[in-house]
């Protein structure tokens, strides 16, 4: 007999907890997971300290604290042009993670179709089956990560409530432009369908690109659910501080699931978080500007090693194409590359509902201090070498 819940048979364990224990084994430089190495800025562990300090040590509200409900709403409106009230349109979460899982439990129904874009996020299709919802799936093709809008459309229909969009995209560095958001826009508007935003790589921005709301365009405000967090923008991911900005019902539907999960996060750290964002205007432009030059580094690394990384956007990642390495998968590659080259990613498989999508690509995280990037770019040369001839093992 097993005590499993039939709704969690077949999840698995995250292939982020393979590589990463596969990389310890092998003392692997570790390019999968996408967490930065280096360290929070000081004013933001200062902030943290103070508040500790000042005794912000117990429950927070479970909708999150007033002055950090407040600073999101300011940052909407100053970087966006996004109105929201911080009493009924914003609630604060412990992650985005925790806020994607709230608002899709809050909102789906057993039956109730929800459109989801891959590769994708690992976390989506999980909250969308543990609702009882049916996942409908869209692809962004390489190399530049089109969207098939014929495609797409068919998708919706009568049984549509929801729609995920990830912008800046993790794992393609792709940026939505604002002819394809539009396109999304009109789909929503027709079918009265929501969408559920996720940008928490919003300030990691390159090549004079910008990030577009959704919820600028026409019709869409009330439909829009905006999703990010501390943690990617100012490398504390750790300390799981997000948010929800979305209209009150939708808000209301989030937090009646997050006050049973959660209840809250941790008051200190919100209380900090609030003070990030209430001075973090030129923050934003030298993170976007550190990270561009962490891409080239990367990128520079990968294609002296004879690789072909497919160019970001935005986020903190770089997709290569390794179909003509001749390896049987990704995940045979990703082995390959972490026990006998010395180097960790993530094959992207795992976030395809058919993992054969994925088999012939492989994502690199750039979050890491210049010298572990030169570092690695170091021992993937040894791929050029000549060590990969045909192989189909592992």
């Amino acid at each position: 007999m097993s005590y499993q819940a039939d709704r969690i048979r077949s999840l698995g364990t995250s292939i982020f907890a393979e590589m990463t224990h596969l990389a310890n084994q092998h003392q692997a430089i570790n390019l999968g997971q996408g967490f930065p190495d280096f360290a929070t800025p000081d004013f933001l562990k200062a902030a943290a300290i103070n508040a500790i300090q000042q005794d912000i040590n117990q429950y927070a509200p479970s909708n999150g604290r007033p002055r950090l409900r407040q600073a999101v709403a300011a940052k909407m409106a100053h970087h966006y042009g996004v109105q929201a009230d911080p009493d009924r349109e914003i609630l604060i979460t412990h992650g985005a993670t925790e806020a994607i899982f709230a608002t899709i439990l809050g909102l789906v129904n057993p039956g109730d179709e929800v459109i989801i874009g891959e590769p994708f996020y690992d976390s989506y299709l999980p909250a969308v089956q543990m609702a009882g919802g049916i996942p409908r799936f869209y692809q962004l093709h390489s190399p530049d990560w089109q969207i098939d809008f014929d495609h797409l459309s068919r998708l919706f229909n009568t049984n549509t409530k929801l729609i995920l969009i990830n912008t800046p995209h993790n794992p393609t560095g792709k940026l939505f432009t604002l002819e394809e958001l539009s396109q999304i826009a009109a789909l929503c508007v027709r079918h009265n369908v929501l969408a559920l935003v996720d940008e928490v790589y919003e300030h990691i921005i390159f090549d004079g690109h910008a990030h577009i709301p959704l919820s600028q365009l026409p019709e869409m405000r009330p439909r829009t659910i905006h999703i990010s967090s501390l943690g990617k923008t100012f490398s504390a991911t750790g300390w799981k501080v997000g948010w929800v900005v979305a209209p009150p019902e939708v808000i209301q539907a989030a937090f009646r699931t997050h006050q049973f999960m959660t209840f809250c996060g941790a008051a200190p750290l919100q209380e900090a978080a609030a003070i990030a964002l209430e001075t973090a205007d030129g923050y934003y432009q030298e993170l976007g500007q550190m990270y561009q030059r962490k891409r080239e580094l990367l990128m520079d690394g990968l294609t002296a090693a004879g690789l072909r990384p497919l160019r970001p956007q935005g986020s903190y990642f770089i997709m290569v194409d390794i179909s003509d390495l001749g390896f049987t998968d990704d995940v045979a590659f990703c082995r390959y590359l972490t026990s006998e080259i010395g180097v960790a990613a993530i094959p992207p498989s795992a976030f395809y509902h058919n993992p054969q999508d994925g088999a012939g690509l492989a994502r690199f995280a750039f979050c890491k201090r210049d010298e572990v990037l030169v570092a690695a770019a170091e021992r993937l040369v040894q791929l050029k070498k000549g060590i990969v001839q045909t192989i189909s093992i592992i």
